[in-house]
């Protein structure tokens, strides 16, 4: 199992700035080696003789000319822009599978950061040993035991982190949920997250209390002359507004997600369409300011960590038109109707507390019917008792 440990630095100003020339050398090595992936893969086409381009020979390359071309670059270890090109590799792999796009250029700014494979640096207690420059004091020790893979360091705003990825072995050293049943969560705009027990987690909502900030900063931004040094500033501010903005979110969602995870050992939760909902020009930058795919992924980890299951329902499962008494499903449910009345049984529903129910019932019924007991579900149609089927959990990567 794969767990990255991200731990934030505190580094003396010269370790600052080896620290970003570091992460210069491997933008810099990484956007060339794109631009001249472009370069041969275009003079392939037009030559068949020629070979395609590789990350492997575009490293031999670099390694050849850089001491005459860029000699700048032998100031950090070599190890930053090699990786960079690896990562390019592995870049292009994932776009010719088609799991990503074509790979961009990297901006300075935006992404500051370099790898280090595991034979290159070191870690004592809350220390880590960088090549060509030597410890840094790190704020806690590294909390997982096994195989270190990896180190990213990497800038946001005006802090340093290093995430270090660990091979663990498969045994979770979180305590099993507490299993008070299972729980179905209706996620949403009005409330983050609306519980099958009628608990409602208000969303912090960190963009829209700090909105008004966010503009003073960015027109102050806007007036600076480019270049300067009071530009330097303004965008040093405006982007701990932006991390501090990224905190406030992640923190209430790893609140939540924890809290869920230790209670309850089934989730039910909806396959929300997050890309098609930011569509709405209304309601988008209350959907992004709640970030439900962070939701998602940290619910998944932390579930299977504990031993528990979430259940996904399908994107078109209607939970909030269903009446979790009685059954009978609403033609039409707009979103301007909080309460309803169902016109089968009279039963009154709060409609993010009906589909946190009917999501509930939806995980009951699904992990039933894995299990293959008697009575699983509408469309068993086997005659015979089927044998239990064990129920295991499994994953590959784990962010923390």
């Amino acid at each position: 199992m794969l767990i990255a440990h991200q731990i934030a630095l505190d580094p003396n100003n010269a370790q600052a700035t080896y620290l970003a020339r570091a992460a210069g050398v491997a933008r810099f090595a990484y956007n060339w080696a794109l631009a001249e992936w472009k370069r041969q893969y275009e003079a392939c086409k037009l030559d068949p003789t020629l070979s395609k381009p590789s990350q492997a020979a575009l490293r031999r390359q670099l390694n050849s000319v850089k001491r005459e071309q860029f000699p700048w670059m032998l100031e950090v270890t070599k190890n930053a822009p090699q990786m960079a090109i690896i990562q390019l590799g592995q870049a292009f792999q994932n776009f010719f599978a088609g799991r990503a796009k074509y790979p961009q250029f990297r901006k300075k700014g935006q992404h500051d950061r370099f790898t280090l494979s595991n034979n290159q640096f070191g870690l004592d207690g809350s220390r880590i040993r960088i090549p060509n420059l030597g410890w840094v004091r790190m704020r806690e020790a590294l909390r997982f035991a096994g195989k270190v893979l990896s180190a990213t360091v990497s800038r946001v705003a005006n802090r340093w982190f290093v995430s270090l990825a660990v091979d663990t072995q498969d045994d979770s050293p979180l305590p099993q949920a507490e299993n008070q049943g299972a729980v179905g969560v209706d996620l949403g705009v009005k409330a983050l997250a609306t519980l099958s027990t009628g608990e409602s987690i208000p969303g912090p909502k960190p963009h829209k209390a700090l909105l008004d900030r966010l503009r003073q900063l960015s027109r102050s931004l806007s007036r600076k002359q480019k270049g300067s040094a009071n530009r330097k500033k303004a965008r040093a501010r405006l982007a701990k507004l932006h991390a501090r903005i990224a905190n406030i979110r992640s923190d209430a969602l790893h609140q939540l997600t924890t809290d869920l995870t230790r209670r309850f050992h089934t989730i039910g939760i909806e396959d929300l369409n997050v890309k098609g909902m930011v569509r709405n020009r209304r309601l988008s930058r209350s959907i992004a300011d709640m970030g439900f795919f962070e939701f998602r992924r940290q619910l998944d980890y932390k579930a299977a960590r504990r031993g528990g299951q979430v259940i996904v329902a399908d994107r078109w499962y209607p939970s909030s038109k269903t009446c979790s008494g009685c059954g009978h499903k609403l033609d039409e449910l707009p979103l301007s109707a909080r309460e309803w009345t169902c016109p089968h049984c009279g039963a009154t529903h709060d409609r993010d507390v009906n589909a946190a129910v009917n999501l509930k019932n939806m995980a009951v019924s699904s992990t039933v019917s894995a299990c293959g007991e008697e009575g699983s579900g509408l469309g068993r149609k086997t005659k015979a008792k089927p044998a239990s089927a064990k129920q295991e959990v499994s994953f590959v990567h784990v962010c923390t």
